[in-house]
Protein backbone atom coordinates (compact mmCIF):
# COMPACT_ATOMS: atom_id res chain seq x y z
CA UNK A 1 0.00 0.00 0.00
CA UNK A 2 1.22 3.54 -1.01
CA UNK A 3 0.66 5.76 2.19
CA UNK A 4 -0.59 9.18 1.47
CA UNK A 5 1.01 12.23 2.55
CA UNK A 6 -1.57 15.21 3.13
CA UNK A 7 0.48 18.83 3.40
CA UNK A 8 -1.51 21.81 5.35
CA UNK A 9 -0.46 24.93 4.42
CA UNK A 10 -0.11 28.31 2.75
CA UNK A 11 0.54 28.35 -1.19
CA UNK A 12 1.41 32.15 -2.27
CA UNK A 13 3.29 34.25 -5.07
CA UNK A 14 6.87 35.15 -4.00
CA UNK A 15 7.94 38.27 -5.95
CA UNK A 16 11.63 37.81 -6.60
CA UNK A 17 14.16 40.67 -6.73
CA UNK A 18 17.59 39.87 -7.73
CA UNK A 19 20.35 41.98 -6.26
CA UNK A 20 20.90 45.02 -8.90
CA UNK A 21 17.74 43.95 -10.86
CA UNK A 22 15.57 46.63 -11.84
CA UNK A 23 12.47 44.17 -12.02
CA UNK A 24 10.36 42.29 -9.60
CA UNK A 25 8.99 38.45 -11.20
CA UNK A 26 6.23 36.98 -9.75
CA UNK A 27 6.52 32.97 -8.89
CA UNK A 28 4.14 30.99 -7.53
CA UNK A 29 4.84 28.45 -4.95
CA UNK A 30 4.98 28.62 -0.82
CA UNK A 31 6.99 26.48 1.54
CA UNK A 32 3.99 23.99 2.14
CA UNK A 33 3.31 23.67 -2.15
CA UNK A 34 6.75 23.26 -2.61
CA UNK A 35 6.66 19.87 -0.48
CA UNK A 36 3.70 18.81 -2.24
CA UNK A 37 5.24 19.25 -5.30
CA UNK A 38 8.35 17.61 -4.34
CA UNK A 39 6.23 14.94 -2.48
CA UNK A 40 4.29 13.79 -6.09
CA UNK A 41 7.47 14.27 -7.73
CA UNK A 42 8.96 11.15 -5.88
CA UNK A 43 6.04 9.28 -6.79
CA UNK A 44 4.31 9.45 -3.55
CA UNK A 45 0.12 10.14 -2.86
CA UNK A 46 0.05 13.27 -1.80
CA UNK A 47 -2.37 16.22 -1.67
CA UNK A 48 -2.39 19.71 -0.75
CA UNK A 49 -4.78 20.78 1.41
CA UNK A 50 -4.94 25.25 1.05
CA UNK A 51 -6.61 27.87 0.28
CA UNK A 52 -6.13 31.06 -1.84
CA UNK A 53 -8.15 34.06 -2.95
CA UNK A 54 -10.16 34.83 -5.86
CA UNK A 55 -7.89 37.46 -7.48
CA UNK A 56 -4.92 37.65 -10.14
CA UNK A 57 -2.25 36.34 -7.69
CA UNK A 58 -4.68 33.58 -7.27
CA UNK A 59 -4.68 32.37 -10.56
CA UNK A 60 -1.36 32.40 -10.83
CA UNK A 61 -1.47 29.86 -7.97
CA UNK A 62 -3.81 27.61 -9.19
CA UNK A 63 -2.68 27.56 -12.74
CA UNK A 64 0.53 26.70 -11.21
CA UNK A 65 -0.42 23.51 -8.87
CA UNK A 66 -2.25 22.84 -12.02
CA UNK A 67 0.34 21.74 -14.03
CA UNK A 68 2.09 20.56 -11.27
CA UNK A 69 -0.29 17.78 -11.22
CA UNK A 70 -0.99 17.73 -7.51
CA UNK A 71 -4.37 17.23 -6.09
CA UNK A 72 -5.81 20.03 -3.75
CA UNK A 73 -8.64 20.29 -1.56
CA UNK A 74 -9.15 24.31 -1.48
CA UNK A 75 -10.43 25.30 1.87
CA UNK A 76 -12.71 28.17 1.62
CA UNK A 77 -11.71 31.77 3.36
CA UNK A 78 -9.54 34.43 2.65
CA UNK A 79 -10.51 37.07 0.11
CA UNK A 80 -6.53 37.88 -1.26
CA UNK A 81 -3.68 35.36 -1.90
CA UNK A 82 -0.64 35.43 0.06
CA UNK A 83 2.21 37.65 -1.21
CA UNK A 84 5.87 37.16 -0.03
CA UNK A 85 8.70 39.66 -1.50
CA UNK A 86 12.12 37.72 -1.76
CA UNK A 87 15.11 39.44 -1.87
CA UNK A 88 17.97 37.51 -3.89
CA UNK A 89 21.47 38.12 -2.69
CA UNK A 90 24.36 37.98 -5.63
CA UNK A 91 24.70 34.28 -4.35
CA UNK A 92 21.33 33.36 -4.79
CA UNK A 93 20.19 33.45 -1.02
CA UNK A 94 16.40 34.96 -0.15
CA UNK A 95 15.38 37.01 2.52
CA UNK A 96 11.70 37.59 2.75
CA UNK A 97 8.83 40.11 3.51
CA UNK A 98 4.68 38.54 3.67
CA UNK A 99 1.97 40.15 2.97
CA UNK A 100 0.11 37.58 5.34
CA UNK A 101 -3.39 36.29 4.70
CA UNK A 102 -4.61 32.49 6.29
CA UNK A 103 -8.20 32.05 6.89
CA UNK A 104 -9.00 28.53 5.60
CA UNK A 105 -12.07 27.16 7.33
CA UNK A 106 -13.43 23.83 6.91
CA UNK A 107 -10.27 22.29 6.40
CA UNK A 108 -9.98 18.27 6.51
CA UNK A 109 -7.74 15.66 5.27
CA UNK A 110 -8.25 12.37 3.20
CA UNK A 111 -9.26 9.64 5.07
CA UNK A 112 -6.38 7.57 4.03
CA UNK A 113 -3.68 10.00 5.04
CA UNK A 114 -0.59 8.46 6.97
CA UNK A 115 1.37 11.73 7.36
CA UNK A 116 -0.02 15.17 8.06
CA UNK A 117 2.58 17.95 7.31
CA UNK A 118 2.54 21.00 8.00
CA UNK A 119 4.93 24.28 8.85
CA UNK A 120 6.07 27.59 7.60
CA UNK A 121 3.54 30.39 7.84
CA UNK A 122 0.55 28.01 8.14
CA UNK A 123 1.29 27.34 11.55
CA UNK A 124 2.40 30.92 12.85
CA UNK A 125 -0.38 33.24 10.54
CA UNK A 126 -4.08 33.65 12.55
CA UNK A 127 -6.84 32.71 12.44
CA UNK A 128 -5.66 29.71 10.11
CA UNK A 129 -2.82 28.48 12.38
CA UNK A 130 -5.18 27.30 15.18
CA UNK A 131 -7.14 25.36 12.38
CA UNK A 132 -4.45 23.91 11.23
CA UNK A 133 -3.35 23.08 15.01
CA UNK A 134 -6.48 21.24 15.75
CA UNK A 135 -6.19 19.44 12.17
CA UNK A 136 -2.97 18.46 13.54
CA UNK A 137 -4.62 16.85 17.12
CA UNK A 138 -7.54 14.76 15.54
CA UNK A 139 -5.31 13.39 13.24
CA UNK A 140 -2.63 12.19 15.70
CA UNK A 141 -4.90 10.85 17.77
CA UNK A 142 -5.77 7.96 14.71
CA UNK A 143 -3.57 4.55 15.18
CA UNK A 144 -0.20 4.35 12.79
CA UNK A 145 -0.78 8.14 11.68
CA UNK A 146 1.99 10.75 12.44
CA UNK A 147 2.27 14.60 12.28
CA UNK A 148 5.72 16.33 11.13
CA UNK A 149 6.12 19.38 11.50
CA UNK A 150 9.04 22.18 9.51
CA UNK A 151 8.87 25.38 11.50
CA UNK A 152 10.71 27.30 8.62
CA UNK A 153 10.81 30.79 10.76
CA UNK A 154 9.33 33.48 9.11
CA UNK A 155 9.94 36.77 11.78
CA UNK A 156 8.82 39.02 9.53
CA UNK A 157 5.34 37.96 10.16
CA UNK A 158 5.76 37.51 13.82
CA UNK A 159 9.44 39.60 15.22
CA UNK A 160 8.83 38.72 18.75
CA UNK A 161 11.46 35.83 19.22
CA UNK A 162 9.60 34.73 22.19
CA UNK A 163 6.01 35.22 20.75
CA UNK A 164 6.99 33.15 17.35
CA UNK A 165 8.68 30.01 20.09
CA UNK A 166 5.33 29.88 21.83
CA UNK A 167 3.43 29.07 18.46
CA UNK A 168 5.54 27.05 17.32
CA UNK A 169 5.92 24.91 20.21
CA UNK A 170 1.73 24.17 20.16
CA UNK A 171 2.86 22.05 17.05
CA UNK A 172 6.15 20.79 18.22
CA UNK A 173 3.97 19.05 20.74
CA UNK A 174 1.46 17.34 18.93
CA UNK A 175 4.38 16.17 16.67
CA UNK A 176 6.41 13.12 15.80
CA UNK A 177 9.11 14.74 14.00
CA UNK A 178 10.21 17.71 13.74
CA UNK A 179 12.60 19.96 11.14
CA UNK A 180 14.07 23.16 11.45
CA UNK A 181 17.30 24.30 10.12
CA UNK A 182 19.95 25.61 11.91
CA UNK A 183 19.17 29.52 11.18
CA UNK A 184 15.72 28.72 12.40
CA UNK A 185 16.86 27.46 15.83
CA UNK A 186 18.95 30.57 16.18
CA UNK A 187 16.31 32.55 15.77
CA UNK A 188 13.76 30.62 18.15
CA UNK A 189 16.80 29.39 20.64
CA UNK A 190 19.29 32.75 20.33
CA UNK A 191 22.32 31.04 23.01
CA UNK A 192 21.57 27.45 22.25
CA UNK A 193 24.01 25.40 19.54
CA UNK A 194 21.93 23.82 17.69
CA UNK A 195 22.41 20.30 18.86
CA UNK A 196 21.33 21.83 22.11
CA UNK A 197 18.64 23.64 20.63
CA UNK A 198 17.42 19.99 18.85
CA UNK A 199 16.86 18.65 21.80
CA UNK A 200 15.36 21.27 23.79
CA UNK A 201 12.51 20.50 20.75
CA UNK A 202 12.45 16.57 21.20
CA UNK A 203 11.55 17.56 25.21
CA UNK A 204 8.15 18.47 23.71
CA UNK A 205 7.49 15.28 22.93
CA UNK A 206 8.57 14.39 18.98
CA UNK A 207 10.45 11.22 18.59
CA UNK A 208 13.22 12.63 16.01
CA UNK A 209 14.14 16.61 15.23
CA UNK A 210 16.01 17.05 11.98
CA UNK A 211 18.00 20.24 11.53
CA UNK A 212 19.54 21.29 8.03
CA UNK A 213 22.87 23.07 8.10
CA UNK A 214 22.97 24.55 4.48
CA UNK A 215 26.10 23.08 2.65
CA UNK A 216 26.91 21.62 6.46
CA UNK A 217 24.61 18.77 5.23
CA UNK A 218 22.09 17.82 8.42
CA UNK A 219 21.79 15.94 11.25
CA UNK A 220 19.15 14.36 13.52
CA UNK A 221 18.45 13.12 17.03
CA UNK A 222 16.68 11.11 18.65
CA UNK A 223 15.99 10.12 22.70
CA UNK A 224 19.22 7.81 21.85
CA UNK A 225 21.26 8.96 19.26
CA UNK A 226 22.68 11.67 16.68
CA UNK A 227 23.36 11.77 13.36
CA UNK A 228 25.11 14.00 10.84
CA UNK A 229 25.74 13.83 7.00
CA UNK A 230 27.50 15.97 4.82
CA UNK A 231 26.13 17.67 2.25
CA UNK A 232 26.94 16.79 -1.38
CA UNK A 233 29.23 19.63 -3.49
CA UNK A 234 27.40 20.97 -6.38
CA UNK A 235 27.21 24.15 -8.52
CA UNK A 236 24.91 26.31 -6.97
CA UNK A 237 22.48 28.71 -8.94
CA UNK A 238 19.94 29.54 -6.12
CA UNK A 239 18.78 27.96 -2.85
CA UNK A 240 15.21 28.51 -3.75
CA UNK A 241 13.12 25.53 -2.12
CA UNK A 242 15.84 23.51 -1.19
CA UNK A 243 14.74 23.10 2.12
CA UNK A 244 11.38 22.35 0.86
CA UNK A 245 13.00 19.05 -1.73
CA UNK A 246 14.79 18.06 1.86
CA UNK A 247 11.39 17.95 3.30
CA UNK A 248 9.59 16.02 0.56
CA UNK A 249 12.40 13.24 0.52
CA UNK A 250 12.18 12.93 4.28
CA UNK A 251 8.41 12.55 4.34
CA UNK A 252 8.85 10.14 1.77
CA UNK A 253 11.05 7.95 3.41
CA UNK A 254 8.77 8.05 6.21
CA UNK A 255 5.47 7.82 4.46
CA UNK A 256 7.51 4.60 2.77
CA UNK A 257 7.24 2.34 6.67
CA UNK A 258 4.50 -0.04 7.45
CA UNK A 259 2.17 1.62 10.03
CA UNK A 260 1.58 -2.17 11.40
CA UNK A 261 5.34 -2.03 12.01
CA UNK A 262 5.58 -0.20 14.97
CA UNK A 263 2.95 -1.58 17.41
CA UNK A 264 -0.73 -0.16 16.84
CA UNK A 265 -0.68 3.56 17.76
CA UNK A 266 2.50 5.03 15.92
CA UNK A 267 4.25 5.08 12.84
CA UNK A 268 7.58 3.73 12.92
CA UNK A 269 10.90 5.68 12.87
CA UNK A 270 14.18 5.06 11.08
CA UNK A 271 15.63 2.42 12.74
CA UNK A 272 19.47 3.24 14.37
CA UNK A 273 21.51 5.31 13.46
CA UNK A 274 22.55 3.35 9.83
CA UNK A 275 19.16 3.66 8.78
CA UNK A 276 18.69 7.47 9.91
CA UNK A 277 21.96 7.86 7.95
CA UNK A 278 20.92 6.77 4.84
CA UNK A 279 17.75 8.90 5.06
CA UNK A 280 19.38 12.14 5.70
CA UNK A 281 21.49 11.20 2.49
CA UNK A 282 18.45 11.20 0.83
CA UNK A 283 17.39 14.46 1.65
CA UNK A 284 20.40 16.55 1.10
CA UNK A 285 20.98 15.12 -2.19
CA UNK A 286 17.74 15.52 -3.21
CA UNK A 287 17.90 19.33 -1.72
CA UNK A 288 21.41 19.85 -3.42
CA UNK A 289 20.22 18.69 -7.12
CA UNK A 290 17.44 21.74 -6.20
CA UNK A 291 20.16 24.52 -6.11
CA UNK A 292 21.53 23.25 -9.48
CA UNK A 293 18.45 25.03 -10.22
CA UNK A 294 16.88 28.14 -10.81
CA UNK A 295 13.88 28.33 -8.22
CA UNK A 296 11.51 25.90 -6.75
CA UNK A 297 11.87 22.79 -8.75
CA UNK A 298 12.76 19.58 -6.66
CA UNK A 299 14.07 16.19 -8.45
CA UNK A 300 12.26 13.30 -9.62
CA UNK A 301 12.51 10.17 -8.47
CA UNK A 302 14.49 8.73 -11.22
CA UNK A 303 16.92 11.69 -10.69
CA UNK A 304 17.42 11.23 -6.86
CA UNK A 305 18.39 7.73 -7.88
CA UNK A 306 20.51 8.74 -10.36
CA UNK A 307 21.87 11.10 -8.01
CA UNK A 308 22.63 8.52 -4.81
CA UNK A 309 23.83 5.87 -6.88
CA UNK A 310 26.39 8.20 -8.85
CA UNK A 311 27.73 8.70 -5.01
CA UNK A 312 26.51 12.32 -5.22
CA UNK A 313 25.64 11.91 -0.95
CA UNK A 314 27.86 10.02 1.88
CA UNK A 315 26.70 9.56 5.44
CA UNK A 316 28.97 10.17 8.68
CA UNK A 317 27.72 8.75 11.97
Amino acid sequence: MAHRVSVVGEVLVDLLWKAGASEVVPAPGGSPANVAIGLRRLGRPTTLVTSWGDDPPGTLVAGHLRRAGVPVRRAPGGGRTMLALAYLDAAGSATYDFLAAWDPTGLAVPGDTTILHTGSLAIVVEPGASRVLELCRDLRARPGRAVVIDLNVRPAVQPDPAAYRDACLRFVEVADVVKASDEDLRLLYPGLDAAEAARALLSYGPRLAVVTLGPGGAFAVTAGAEVRVPAPVVAVRDTVGAGDAFQAALLDALAARDPAGDGADRLPLPAGPADLARVLTRCVTAAALTCTRVGADPPTAAELEDALSAGTGSADE
